[in-house]
């Protein structure tokens, strides 16, 4: 299938990059995106000569999360199905049965945090940095990351994340346990493929089957949780503080919510 927002590429050992190609909006997950990954995604399932998955990139940044550009005329009803399909992205990683690596190149922010923290593993380049970007504008955190967060780094160290939506960099995220390990910027990828060369070569029933188990052992309240971000992430939609918030984003200044 081609693509118009991933590039995919596959080597011999079945290590298959998907790399995130919307540089000039810093790989905003615009829907075109996240309808290009999820089907990639159900494809791969059956694709024998995909083991491993590689996430990462192109340009400057991992993600920068939503697309805001998209959402300034947002009501409830066509928010929560813009949430729906950015959920059904988010599950087709999780509920793959095969290893999914995030190698995060500089910004993730918002949905882009997300987008890591729903893969096996994270790979972080030292100048990267998350950001729970959403109080900023008005938002609640969604594609995962209410879930996600707390079962990584604990309540209280996730609700400051979110309150104060402040930069976390590569070395505090891994001190912290949002990400496995931290390398070199230009090593990034290197290092990550070889990870990744290790589990193609590795027993890939045994290795479906254990992140299969041990996904339904810690997320068995995914969907229920996804179903209720989408709720409260529609009203924030609606809001004047929602529309304050977008407003300010784009003239460059602090928002002044209400």
């Amino acid at each position: 299938m081609a693509y118009q927002n991933i590039q995919v590429t596959t080597t011999e050992n079945g290590v298959c990059t998907v790399k995130l190609n919307r540089p000039e909006v810093r790989n905003a997950l615009g829907l075109e995106l996240r309808e290009e990954i999820r089907d990639f995604l159900n494809e791969a399932k059956n694709n024998d000569e995909v083991k491993v998955i590689v996430l990462t990139g192109e340009g400057k940044a991992f993600s920068a999360g939503g697309d805001l550009s998209a959402l300034t005329e947002m009501d409830a009803v066509s928010g929560r199905k813009r949430l729906q399909s950015g959920h059904e992205m988010i599950k087709a990683i999780v509920e793959l049965e095969k290893p999914v690596i995030a190698a995060v190149n500089g910004a993730a922010a918002g949905a882009g945090v997300s987008l890591a923290l729903a893969c096996d593993i994270v790979v972080a380049g030292k100048s990267s940095f998350f950001i729970q970007s959403f109080a900023k504008v008005g938002l609640v955190p969604d594609l995962g990351s209410m879930y996600f967060l707390p079962r990584l780094i604990g309540r209280n160290r996730a609700l400051e994340l979110m309150f104060f939506g402040d930069r976390v960099s590569a070395e505090q995220a891994q001190s912290i346990g949002l990400v496995n390990r931290v390398v070199e910027d230009e090593l990034l990828l290197e290092e990550v493929y070889k990870l990744a060369g290790q589990l193609a070569e590795g027993p890939k029933m045994a290795l479906g089957l254990m992140k299969k188990l041990v996904n339904r052992s810690v997320f068995s309240e995914f969907d229920e949780s996804l179903e209720l971000e989408g709720f409260a992430q529609a009203m924030c939609f609606e809001s004047a503080d929602f529309k304050e918030g977008v407003k300010a984003f784009f003239e460059k200044r602090k928002p002044n919510f209400n």
